[in-house]
């Protein structure tokens, strides 16, 4: 396939630009123990849904759940060539779930339709580092605009496969990637299915290469393509472009672009879409204003890669892609308006606060290929809002240092292709640095 070609290309590009480096990661390597770090991470989230209009359905989603996250990462043997191993462990306990009111993605349900006492899985990945060029294979938490495991529940989601990482020039960030299957953030199964979110039509692998390019400490561009195999071929590009206005005060604009079509088999039909957004803040002091715009060109909806049957992911780096919704409707255009306020100016660091308030019109997937898998999904003239609002706290000092506490409540309404709810999410994190 052509990105396992490109996958090729770009490791033996990283090989070259070793020739040119100056000093490399792993010339300053101090040993496979001497460089390694393990955390452990406690994770309590407790999540409430409301359906409004779901006749005969499930009205209530209750969970309560908490999460225990190991990560070891090996440092590399000394020498040319390095050597190291990643691994993770994870836990997930039930605290609460009645019946009737699983499915929010905390905790795997049941052959008999309850939610799981408890799950576990673990997994890791062996590594090798020439330069500051690093392969890896195993179990891996890719973060790329065109393939990013979960993080949006209880535990992070993983996929198996191979990704190389090269840092080889200053400001210049490549990544490729190869992946064949998935553990979803509620589940215990390595052999879990690469899909598309919204389709939910899983393929073999996913191939992806890319990068990041910081041009000057303002100014940064990111491109990448994808091949999901046998349904589309994807690329994604970014730029952001931060203003200084004096002390405290700062513009900034961030545009990202993904271009979508099909390929293969066209195992989800026939897909022509060009997706955008573009925001842009203003920062000052404490207070942080957005204004943002996105628009999808096509007459399927925007979709992305997920992991298993939760089809959870993070494989969308759009800017109304938000709680609930992500505003990637076919032909829909939205708007966003935004708040966030720093308490740090006003004697309480660690302390933030955010509202926004996202709407979208002119949805119309009437004109979607007849028959692939988003015929008949989306209506003509539909629209939906979103208001989102959000209190964190982060302990700045002392033995719960980086001790935080995050509420989020979400309000959603829409026409006929969507849901109303409200929903409030309550997440507790706890970091600790073991090693």
């Amino acid at each position: 396939m052509q990105f396992k070609k490109l996958s090729i290309i770009a490791l033996a590009v990283a090989a070259a630009f070793a020739q040119l480096a100056q000093a490399s990661e792993q010339s300053e390597s101090k040993g496979f123990v001497e460089d390694s770090n393990l955390v452990l991470l406690n994770k309590n989230f407790a999540f409430y849904r409301d359906f409004h209009n779901n006749p005969g359905g499930q009205n209530y989603r209750n969970e309560w759940a908490h999460g225990i996250l190991a990560t070891y990462e090996s440092g590399f043997t000394q020498g040319t060539v390095g050597f190291g191993v990643d691994a993770h462990a994870m836990l997930g306990l039930k605290l609460n779930s009645g019946g009737g009111t699983n499915g929010t993605g905390l905790l795997p349900v049941g052959d008999d339709g309850k939610a799981d006492d408890d799950y576990s899985e673990a997994g890791g990945a062996i590594k090798v580092r020439v330069s500051s060029t690093t392969l890896k294979y195993g179990n891996l938490m890719p973060t790329g605009p065109v393939f990013a495991t979960g993080t949006a529940r209880l535990l992070p989601g993983t996929a198996e496969g191979f990704q190389l990482l090269s840092n080889e020039i200053d400001g210049l960030n490549l990544d490729a990637g190869h992946f064949t299957s998935t553990n979803d953030v509620n589940s215990s199964n390595h052999d879990g299915e690469i899909l598309a979110a919204y389709a939910g039509v899983a393929a073999d692998s996913a191939d992806y290469v890319g990068g990041s390019y910081s041009i000057n400490d303002d100014v940064s561009v990111s491109l990448y393509g994808s091949e999901f195999e046998d349904v589309w071929r994807q690329y994604y590009g970014n730029l952001n472009y931060n203003i200084p206005l004096g002390t405290e005060r700062a513009l900034n604009f961030d545009f990202n672009i993904y271009k979508t079509s099909e390929t293969g088999d066209e195992l989800v039909g026939k897909i022509d879409n060009t997706t955008w957004s573009l925001a842009a803040a203003y920062s000052m002091g404490a207070h942080k204003f957005t204004l943002a715009h996105q628009r999808v060109n096509g007459d399927e909806p925007f979709d992305f890669l997920a992991l298993g049957e939760g089809q959870s992911g993070d494989s969308i780096f759009l800017a109304n892609s938000v709680q609930y919704s992500d505003f990637n409707g076919p032909n829909e255009k939205s708007w966003q308006v935004r708040y966030d306020l720093d308490m740090a100016s006003y004697g309480v660091p660690g302390l933030s606060f955010m509202a926004r308030y996202i709407t979208g019109d002119d949805i119309d997937g009437t004109k979607a290929d007849p028959t692939g898998a988003y015929a008949g999904v989306y209506g003509d003239n539909q629209k939906h809002w979103e208001r989102n609002l959000e209190a964190k706290y982060v302990v700045q000092e002392g033995a719960a240092k980086d001790l935080s506490f995050r509420i989020r409540h979400a309000t959603h309404r829409a026409t006929a292709f969507d849901s109303d709810l409200d929903e409030i999410r309550v997440i507790t994190e706890y970091p600790l640095d073991i090693l």
